[in-house]
């Protein structure tokens, strides 16, 4: 589906316009400019809004664009030769998303639930790393907390149990609210069971069994909303650890 745009064109308004209602800046590409430079960068950007279900990019079509995720959350994933999906991560507020070395994306992405992106062209952000070099150094950084949130996801899905997964999942979830300045518990948890089971290499009646199993020991509240209050995080840590 396309995107709806925030405005009609390309945003090149002054700058407290553009971002003085944006929450997570310190954690975007944004991060280390100064205004100047933020004008520039901003002079190249549009704001878009995708709903919940939406296509946001295609695994295999040309990689024109990069994205800032402002608002929402946005789940990452490939199809296997057999048509089974795999999903390989989910991006919050702050995630960059569209980074490649490809001239085509290696994922797709949808929108889980109301999603805000701030959209670049990739040539012309590229073009601004002579004249603005911060910009090149932050999304190497970026590209490498990818890399090791790749790692760390391979580790995961080794000889990790069941328990050990969901475990480990709500916390990292809770990890990354704390980055947000967001209060780690309760986690939000807006993905569906489906989207957990193929994200950690389970099938879904064992996740939702899992999640029962959690709650009857005493580790987890289930609530309304996606909501999962941690009520024995010492537990819940050994479990992750495997201890």
């Amino acid at each position: 589906m396309k995107p709806r745009l925030a405005t009609d064109n390309v945003i090149n308004l002054d700058l407290p316009s553009i971002c003085a209602d944006c929450d997570v800046r310190e954690m975007t590409l944004c991060a280390p400019l100064d205004g100047r430079e933020m004008r520039q960068l901003c002079g190249l950007l549009q704001r878009i809004e995708f709903a919940d279900g939406d296509t946001i990019l295609d695994e295999g079509e040309p990689a024109e664009h990069v994205f800032n995720v402002t608002g929402g959350v946005v789940r990452l994933f490939k199809l296997l030769a057999d048509g089974r999906r795999t999903v390989t991560g989910f991006l919050f507020p702050g995630d960059f998303l569209g980074l490649t070395n490809h001239e085509t994306y290696v994922s797709s992405a949808e929108a889980l639930g109301d999603v805000k992106l701030c959209r670049f062209s990739r040539t012309k952000l590229e073009g601004l790393f002579t004249t603005v070099p911060k910009l090149e150094k932050r999304l190497l950084g970026m590209a490498s907390n990818e890399l090791a949130a790749a790692q760390d996801q391979m580790v995961l899905l080794g000889r990790k149990s069941a328990g050990e997964k969901i475990a480990s999942f709500l916390l990292t979830l809770s990890d990354r609210q704390i980055a947000r300045a967001v209060a780690p518990d309760p986690v939000l948890v807006p993905m569906t069971r489906s989207d957990i089971a193929d994200y950690l290499g389970l099938t879904t009646e064992t996740v939702s069994r899992t999640f029962t199993q959690l709650k009857v020991k005493g580790l987890i509240r289930l609530e309304a909303g996606g909501k999962v209050v941690l009520t024995n995080l010492d537990a819940l840590k050994n479990l992750a650890a495997g201890t």
